[in-house]
């Protein structure tokens, strides 16, 4: 069967030069302060507004009710956008440029 678009490149290559530019993933360092700037605020926030509920109760079952909804959280809301940022920085440069 005859290609019905003969001007259209077939290249995944060159396909791939007209899309978005990929980042590529955080290195460790990144992802650590990404993880600490997620984790620190959640949990700071989480204990001034469910700190006051669990001040009676023991470490342990504070410290279990407080990651139980820090991790969602973080992983689920945080961690997302922060990858975003990242890669909105990271391609910041990379646009090209309007006339």
């Amino acid at each position: 069967m005859a290609d019905l678009h003969p001007s259209t490149p077939s290249t995944p290559s060159s396909a791939a030069a007209v899309g978005p530019k990929r980042v590529d993933p955080p290195t460790k360092h990144q992802l650590a302060i990404m993880i600490w700037v997620a984790v620190f605020p959640t949990l700071t926030l989480l204990n001034l507004t469910i700190g006051p509920v669990l001040k009676d109760a023991s470490p342990v079952l504070r410290t279990f009710v407080l990651v139980t909804v820090a991790v969602p959280i973080v992983i689920y809301g945080v961690m997302p956008r922060l990858h975003r940022v990242r890669a909105r920085i990271l391609t910041r440069g990379a646009r090209p440029k309007r006339m």
